[in-house]
């Protein structure tokens, strides 16, 4: 019998000085088996990240939520979806490979990686040349030492602040804070 996924739960309260939003969220997120602490929270990150699309480009009417993610390769980890139906944003994090992010480009209005880890430079310098007709993708890099430093922050029920601002994004709870310095690739 298949090990099922783990569900946490997370009150994310985004404050993104950037974008001007502020919002709570209460998201579930099943962790697949096969899944660390750290990638799931970089999930999280992610959509943190990307939350204040709800507002400027859908005006409020999409739902951002977590996908299948590891469970599903052709579901995004994360997306925008707007009332119709239509994907306005494609959200994968770790390093995928380019096939799977080229169908995403023809899915979705644009496509974001939130790549992480210590091989992360090594999967770009591989894929990047791949990866340049892409119009609608864009990468990102979080570095691996603070990346590794948000597994301790999960817990199955989780109260998160996620505060955006030039750029950076730090996540805080009860248990610590990480600050995390982004580096656009693509």
């Amino acid at each position: 019998m298949a090990t099922k996924s783990t569900i946490f739960k997370a009150n994310l309260q985004i404050a993104d000085i950037d974008h001007g939003y502020y919002a709570d969220h209460a998201l579930t997120l099943a962790r697949h088996p096969s899944e660390t602490d750290e990638r799931m929270m970089v999930r999280l990150v992610a959509l943190a990240l990307n939350a204040h699309l709800l507002q400027d480009l859908c005006q409020g009417d999409a739902t951002l939520a977590f996908g299948a993610g590891l469970s599903d390769p052709d579901d995004p980890d994360a997306s925008l979806t707007d009332f119709t139906g239509r994907k306005r944003v494609w959200i994968e994090v770790g390093q995928p490979e380019d096939k799977p992010l080229t169908r995403a480009c023809s899915k979705a209005d644009a496509v974001r990686v939130y790549a992480f880890g210590h091989a992360a430079d090594i999967w770009w310098r591989g894929i990047e040349t791949k990866l340049t007709r892409l119009g609608k993708l864009e990468v990102w890099r979080l570095p691996a030492a603070q990346a590794q430093e948000l597994a301790p922050l999960a817990e199955r029920s989780m109260q998160l602040q996620a505060t955006v601002q030039e750029g950076a994004v730090t996540l805080s709870s009860e248990r610590g804070s990480v600050h995390l310095e982004l580096q656009r690739w693509k």
